[in-house]
């Protein structure tokens, strides 16, 4: 299912709803933007959060990004492993949930 060639069939999404699709590139483009966060840690962020999110298409744009930004292999480990460190975080506080009654 995964093919980065998928990624041309976004040209379909802006031919049948323009306005939500420049809106989308617009905002996307602006969160990732230098701002009070520079656009390297910003470029980081969005690979933690891809990693979570599981998506294929981010991992590879975000990665490469950063790394154009000079985000070394080193940063880019550090900011999966915080990711993955989330993630069974949230999966050992919801499994309290699972002890109730108890």
């Amino acid at each position: 299912m995964y093919d980065v060639k998928h990624l041309s069939k976004m040209k379909d999404l802006e031919t049948h709803a323009p306005e939500a699709m420049k809106a989308f590139v617009a905002f996307d483009r602006a969160a990732v933007a230098d701002g009070a966060i520079p656009g390297k840690y910003k470029e980081l962020i969005a690979i933690a959060v891809a990693c979570t999110t599981q998506c294929p298409y981010c991992i590879e744009i975000h990665s490469n990004n950063a790394r154009k930004l000079g985000t070394s292999d080193r940063e880019i480990a550090e900011a999966v492993l915080v990711a993955a460190a989330l993630r069974a975080g949230g999966a050992i506080t919801h499994g309290t949930h699972a002890l109730k009654g108890i």
